[in-house]
């Protein structure tokens, strides 16, 4: 099902939206996350979709056809919530089949449809307990296999994950990904954990105060952000940034001054301040790169299968990755580098991202150790 939401705005009082004219168009199949700080409006969006609250002004399109005064019931909608709201007193079986029983599907059918979706999420062998015999991610997936028993054509998934711990986190997220694969459906994750948008999503709207602030591929989010916002955000770790001025095609940066190509950069004819950003895994020990920093070694983490070093410069701290082997010392003081085709230029001012529009579209960076 492909969904539509037209200049939609939601308030809960007369001072604020919580929902400020957001366009948003999710096409047939696809699964998308709503990705954004607490308080930002993405639960009241997958609400609204879910026709549990019904906005002020816009309108919400299911394959072309406003639904905003459709009730929920109505709306052929699964949802998994953070909460997994199981009956207790009900088996597992008993449990995923409740939907059809309210729909009134014969028992026969409704069992052998509760049966197939208890294989789907691989609960086939824990049809006969209750919920209080089941660990969190069990009931976790209890509560998906009952949201897709109803055959629904759009899956809304609320913070789904969030009492799970980091390895039943890894496998529900293989497991909503493989059954959205063989479902087809149209899915809605909302998450504010952008682990969970960036593996799972075709794409994310990335979400602030109400308003979506870019809506792209994982890919694009991460290789080229529009704004000092979405480049703060999208990055585990997240990416350094250290104060530089730009004037004309000049970037000066406290340990060197760069170069830039006009084909790529905006530039102002007068000085402006800047935000420079750059990947922890684009950077590489010592002078190699034409743009190069140096500072103080405050940190070395060993992370498996490298360290991450940090480093103090001025009043920031830059971090890169190193092979596991390489020795360095708390204290010591180093030069680290990088290309001018891996920085980001953000203005100080407006947030706004400095490439010019179309420039690395679809880059895909490889290792530094490459």
């Amino acid at each position: 099902m492909k969904i539509e939401l037209r200049n939609i705005c939601k308030s809960f009082n007369k001072k604020t939206n919580t929902i400020d004219n957001m366009n948003l168009t999710i096409n047939d199949g696809e699964f998308v996350a709503l990705l954004g700080p607490s308080g930002c409006g993405k639960s009241t969006t997958m609400l609204m979709i879910a026709g549990i609250y019904k906005p002020d002004r816009g309108e919400i399109y299911f394959d072309g056809q406003i639904v905003n005064d459709l009730e929920p019931k109505d709306r052929n909608i699964g949802m998994v919530f953070q909460s997994y709201a199981l009956y207790p007193h009900m088996t597992v079986l008993d449990n995923i089949a409740f939907p059809l029983k309210q729909q009134k599907v014969p028992k026969e059918e409704r069992i052998k449809r509760a049966k197939r979706a208890a294989e789907m999420v691989q609960l086939e062998h824990l049809l006969g307990r209750k919920p209080s015999e089941l660990s969190g991610g069990q009931q976790q997936r209890v509560a998906l296999a009952r949201a897709i028993v109803k055959r629904p054509k759009v899956l809304l998934l609320d913070e789904p994950m969030s009492n799970l711990d980091a390895r039943l986190k890894i496998e529900m997220r293989e497991e909503i990904s493989r059954i959205q694969r063989e479902l087809g459906i149209t899915t809605i994750l909302v998450t504010h954990d952008q682990e969970e948008a960036m593996t799972m999503a075709d794409r994310i709207a990335v979400m602030k105060e109400g308003q979506i602030i870019q809506y792209d591929t994982p890919m694009e989010l991460y290789y080229n952000p529009k704004n000092y916002f979405i480049a703060q955000f999208i990055g585990t770790p997240p990416m350094n940034f250290l104060k530089g001025k730009l004037l004309n095609n000049q970037l000066h940066l406290p340990n060197s001054t760069v170069e830039l190509d006009c084909e790529f950069w905006e530039f102002n004819r007068k000085e402006t301040e800047v935000h420079v950003g750059i990947r922890p895994y684009d950077l590489k020990l010592g002078k190699n790169g034409n743009v190069y920093i140096k500072g103080t070694v405050s940190m070395v983490e060993l992370v498996g299968h490298s360290k991450m070093i940090s480093v103090k410069v001025g009043n920031e701290q830059v971090r890169f990755f190193a092979e596991p082997n390489i020795s360095i010392e708390y204290g010591s003081v180093i030069e680290i580098s990088t290309q001018t085709s891996s920085i980001h230029l953000f203005d100080a001012v407006t947030g706004r991202s400095l490439k010019k529009d179309g420039m690395n579209k679809g880059l895909v960076k490889e290792s530094v150790y490459n």
